[in-house]
């Protein structure tokens, strides 16, 4: 018997409701687990994938049935992986794998790494490369280590920052179709943000000559 503010409730019916509550926190954290955008993967220190979240699922066409205890690289179909027999993590190229040795850190202590992996992708005959965002962090579960590993495209992001076509005159861009885009129109469009527009100092002199001289000087007072 249980006994609290003079209230007694019997011992089998307390350890159903410890049961419901635990089943419901479960239930919550699969939630907000499958509801974040990342592709989320739960694996051992040999990258051996243990869960995976639904973005994972759905952006690369995988399901927990088909990738339990399989090897990031061999479920991602990384090219290296195919490299050899025995999978991810045997291939010579597999050494310098940022996902791997990410990993790797954090079985060896570490806390949370974030680090940039380009991982070339073979899937029904293509291939394709990616930019990732790598961050791995670790956790314990009954009494078990294991790494949450989270991975970001951001190839657009990478491309916007290489080399981009730009017109000198009017500084408009030019996309992978050949299409002709204002900068800000271009930067919305592949990374989904917005603008905020300024003046800098040379056209503020240029256009605004009356003004500049007194907006730069407080300008540079708020600067000191």
């Amino acid at each position: 018997m249980y006994a609290r503010s003079g209230f007694i409730r019997p011992i089998p019916q307390i350890i159903f409701l410890t049961v419901e509550f635990m089943e419901k926190i479960s239930g919550f954290l699969k939630t907000i687990f499958d509801a974040f955008p990342s592709l989320l993967f739960v694996v051992d220190e040999d990258a051996r994938i243990y869960h995976l979240n639904s973005a994972a699922s759905s952006g690369l066409g995988l399901n927990i049935t088909d990738t339990f205890l399989k090897r990031t690289g061999d479920a991602l179909h990384c090219i290296h992986s195919m490299e050899t027999s025995e999978g991810c993590g045997r291939a010579p190229k597999c050494k310098d794998c940022v996902v791997r040795n990410s990993i790797n850190r954090i079985f060896s202590g570490e806390k949370t790494i974030r680090s940039k992996e380009k991982m070339t992708l073979v899937h029904d005959g293509e291939m394709r490369e990616i930019n990732l965002q790598v961050t791995t962090a670790p956790f314990l579960y009954d009494n078990r280590q294991y790494a949450l590993l989270i991975l970001d495209d951001i190839t657009e992001l990478a491309q916007l920052r290489s080399l981009l076509p730009i017109c000198s005159y009017c500084k408009k861009i030019r996309d992978d179709k050949s299409y002709w885009e204002k900068l800000e129109g271009y930067i919305q469009h592949h990374l989904d943000v917005d603008f905020s527009h300024s003046i800098c100092p040379d056209c503020l002199q240029e256009h605004y000559p009356q003004f500049a001289p007194r907006i730069l000087e407080r300008m540079k007072a708020k600067s000191a």
